[in-house]
């Protein structure tokens, strides 16, 4: 057998489960909850050994109900803002993923009469109530968190605290075994907990593969198209589109002034390109989050000064905390083409309408996630997508050809 079949193979979950599968999504978590359920549901195989129709074969154990993997649960809130967790059944002897994304601001809550958005603090709360709830009855628990809590706030430069760290710390002392993360600001930040399970899981087949539905005409060919790194940060994931891609690949560099502090940053005075030129060339552009937009903008500007054809922004987490209207006028003044995007945060309803904007769906990665780890299978073949690729790109030219 050859690395591309074992590789196929590893999906057909041919061992048996080492406890029942037991999925809580949590607040703001119910869409990709939902589509989650839906495609352990339809891998199932009952204990039984009767097939449902599909082609991988997932031997798990339905949830309590017999109508899924989902478990319900709930975090009350008082009219003073304290809450509690509630499981609404048992979770004896489960293997039990919780699905938290603490970005999920569209969550609110009275705050003595007052309706107040949930914040990342907020959800965290949740996330650790709702283990609490649990009793250490659970046969194993797995968090998986999209993005990663205080993920930014990784390394001490001064005087500071190191929130993620702390609160990785905090959940495998609370009895969490694995925790899955997808496209962590800093990786590195798992040293924090070496004798724990932890995954920073990257969504770059998924994001590929979103570009290649919306755009036909692309050429992935170093004549035609470049990869450039928004900054020294996001240089490995960048690399490896590129390589995979076989293009060529550029970076910024962010000078920052480092007098001043504004909301939690040193401000950026200028971005500084280093690489190959960008003229004619289709760009795109890999990083982890786009907060309020600017940066990947002023990149957009100065790339388009620099003769580039058309420029894409890949982010797994897109917030657009300044609201779409500054990404808007850039799309209609032809600076910025597309902005690809996950599901694995929330994204307000207006901006999926925007024509410049496609979300990469990443809820069948997740069931895969979780029913290889439920049978204690290798996660090797998910965390590293480079078959997929080629195959994907192969796919693309060959309908271009044809």
């Amino acid at each position: 057998m050859n690395e591309n079949s074992k590789a196929e193979s590893s999906q057909k979950f041919p061992t048996r489960p080492v406890a029942p599968l037991g999925v809580i999504a949590m607040r703001g978590c119910e869409e990709i909850g939902n589509k989650v359920n839906e495609y352990l549901l339809r891998w199932q195989v009952s204990s039984e050994g009767e097939t449902e129709t599909s082609e991988e074969n997932l031997h798990s154990f339905y949830g309590s109900d017999r109508n899924g993997f989902l478990l319900e649960a709930e975090c009350p809130r008082f009219g003073t803002g304290e809450a509690k967790g509630m499981l609404k059944g048992s979770v004896r002897g489960y293997d039990l993923f919780i699905i938290c994304d603490v970005g999920a601001y569209q969550c609110t809550y009275k705050l003595y009469g007052k309706e107040v958005p949930m914040t990342p603090d907020e959800h965290y709360a949740d996330l650790k109530r709702i283990i609490a709830a649990a009793s250490g009855k659970a046969y194993r628990i797995n968090v998986i968190m999209p993005m990663l809590y205080e993920a930014r706030q990784h390394r001490r430069t001064a005087r500071e605290s190191l929130d993620c760290a702390l609160m990785l710390q905090e959940l495998v002392n609370m009895g969490v075994s694995n925790i899955i993360t997808f496209d962590a600001h800093d990786p590195r930040v798992s040293n924090s907990i070496p004798l724990h399970g932890f995954e920073s899981i990257m969504p770059t087949y998924q994001m590929l593969k979103a570009m290649c539905k919306t755009y036909d005409d692309l050429c992935f060919d170093s004549d035609h198209m470049m990869v450039v790194s928004p900054d020294e940060g996001a240089l490995g994931r960048n690399i490896y589109y590129s390589s995979a891609l076989g293009v060529d690949m550029g970076m910024f560099y962010k000078r920052r002034d480092y007098t001043r502090v504004v909301n939690g940053t040193n401000p950026i005075v200028a971005h500084e390109y280093l690489g190959a030129s960008v003229e004619g060339k289709d760009i795109f552009v890999a990083d982890d989050i786009i907060a309020s937009g600017d940066s990947i903008l002023d990149l957009a500007y100065n790339l388009k000064r620099r003769g580039a054809r058309r420029v894409f922004a890949g982010a797994t987490f897109a917030f657009f905390t300044k609201g779409a209207e500054i990404f808007d006028k850039a799309y209609e003044e032809g600076m910025i083409d597309h902005v690809f995007a996950t599901n694995l945060t929330y994204t307000p309803p207006e901006i999926l309408q925007r024509p410049w904007f496609t979300r990469a769906e990443m809820s069948k990665y997740m069931a895969y996630v979780i029913a290889t780890l439920n049978h204690d299978q290798s996660l090797s073949y998910l965390l590293n997508p480079w078959h997929r690729i080629e195959k994907l790109l192969t796919r693309y030219r060959a309908a271009q050809q044809g």
